[in-house]
């Protein structure tokens, strides 16, 4: 997980006429949700008690004045590296305390309440799916109710994920970005005008294909998204190819139309809308594709397409920074007042002794920047002979969490409840209310924090590609 906190909010608190500091944590690029300093404090305390056999980073010491403007931002930076700190940690970032602290905390701060609600979730040829479930559930739980729903078996439900997507004016498809455990896809769908939640697989390798292929509803996922994947243009066949597989889908032969398009060479890939990059030559616009282990640009040369794959194993490193009037915006920069121009660059390794730096400015650098850290978790797995990790969530059996409220500093038992995870507003008697006029006021601030911030900033900090291989003599 990649965290940041680019600002921060000031709330009053009516019942005690005084003032109290958010900080707006942005996850992935995202925001997910506003915290106080001591709400930031108590998950610190939870992680030392529940995983005390590991050192936890530093946590920022209290302050027994009132903060002084410098002060509080030497706060914000302090912040903000701790939880970077805890997003880079396999054992913290993956535990189910933190896990369950920011589903809560997503849940707050989007004043959100735990009902009953039916939650539309599509197939990528538009099929829907309408899932019974909490507005507080978190997204493996709604993947698996809808799984559940078209009867996938259990040990293929983890090979796909949920994922917002959007249709564009133009007919085509963007996806937006993947849903995590820690969000809630009720409350994450709200905040983003005009997208759908659709089911896509969440692996790279093709070679999992075949474990899929073995059962028929997950067959029909698989044939699904690849038929729209192709319809789209983001699998490029040639005119033969493409009436041989017209013809498959006629007939209804699914296996072997699969067969035939996993041969193509961007099968299984993420196309991204146009970018703007500065390779071959500067100020060029090209399709950014990513998938079998590469990350393609592709430029148009008159009517021929000019496609250039980057190995992720020869990129030794990449980042993502936030570009404004050809200037990087500061870090105490207001996300409401940007207007935001993502850039993502990867240091890549020509040849034998030569690294250059690769930018590409497109608005879905974040995404594109988790897809490249998806394939090389995979590929790391894959160098230690382990299997795909195809492994429930398990939900139980972990240190129960003590949530602390923004609003009324309550100390909330997290038990098992109808939504088992999040805050209960209708079973906890002590849980302070908004108003109405409170509750809309923060989802408006909520919606205009969506706009994606930066995690990486100044060029001093970046993503080190644990699978990045050297060139020797016998590669060049």
């Amino acid at each position: 997980m990649h965290f940041s906190i680019p600002d921060t909010q000031e709330f009053y608190n009516e019942s005690t006429g005084s003032t109290y500091t958010g900080y707006n944590i942005f996850i992935n690029g995202n925001f997910h949700c506003c915290l106080r300093y001591k709400q930031l404090h108590s998950l610190h305390e939870q992680l030392k008690r529940s995983l005390s056999s590991l050192v936890l980073p530093s946590f920022p010491p209290k302050k027994l004045l009132p903060l002084t403007p410098n002060q509080l931002e030497s706060r914000r930076v302090s912040l903000e590296r701790y939880v970077q700190l805890l997003g880079q940690d396999p054992v913290f970032s993956k535990s189910e305390l933190l896990r369950t602290f920011l589903l809560n905390a997503q849940q707050e701060s989007s004043s959100t309440e735990t009902r009953e609600t039916s939650l539309d979730v599509y197939l990528m040829n538009g099929y829907r799916i309408s899932v019974d479930c909490y507005t507080t559930d978190c997204s493996t739980k709604v993947l698996e109710k809808a799984c559940q729903n078209i009867d996938l078996p259990n040990e293929y439900t983890y090979y796909f994920s949920l994922f917002l997507m959007r249709t564009e004016n133009d007919g085509g498809i963007s996806l937006l970005r993947k849903l995590m455990d820690f969000e809630s896809p009720y409350i994450s769908q709200r905040l983003i005008d005009d997208c759908k939640i659709v089911i896509r697989k969440c692996y790279w390798d093709p070679i999992y294909d075949q474990q899929l292929m073995q059962d028929k509803i997950a067959l029909n996922l698989l044939y699904i998204q690849t038929v729209t994947d192709i319809e789209h243009d983001w699998v490029i066949t040639t005119k033969d190819i493409k009436d041989e597989l017209q013809n498959l889908q006629e007939r209804g032969n699914k296996k072997d139309y699969l067969e035939l398009a996993r041969k193509l060479p961007s099968y299984g890939c993420i196309q991204f809308s146009n970018a703007i990059v500065d390779y071959p030559e500067p100020n060029t616009v090209a399709v950014i594709v990513i998938g079998n282990k590469e990350l393609s640009i592709r430029t148009t040369l008159g009517v021929k397409i000019q496609e250039t794959k980057f190995k992720v194993t020869r990129m030794r490193c990449w980042r993502v920074t936030t570009i404004h009037n050809n200037e990087e915006v500061s870090s105490n920069s207001s996300c409401e007042s940007q207007a935001h121009n993502l850039e993502l660059s990867f240091e890549y390794l020509m040849n034998k002794n030569c690294l250059k730096w690769i930018n590409i400015s497109s608005e879905q650098s974040m995404l594109m920047s988790v897809c490249l850290q998806g394939m090389v978790d995979e590929l790391i797995n894959q160098k230690d002979g382990n299997e795909y990790n195809n492994i429930k969530v398990n939900h139980s059996n972990y240190t129960p969490l003590s949530y602390v409220r923004r609003d009324g500093g309550v100390n909330h038992r997290m038990s098992e409840s109808s939504s088992s995870d999040t805050i209960s507003s209708t079973n906890d008697i002590d849980m302070t209310i908004q108003s109405p006029s409170e509750s809309f006021s923060m989802r408006r601030k909520i919606r205009n924090k969506i706009s994606t911030t930066v995690f990486f900033r100044n060029g001093r900090e970046s993503v080190h590609n644990e699978a990045f291989e050297g060139i020797g003599d016998d590669d060049l």
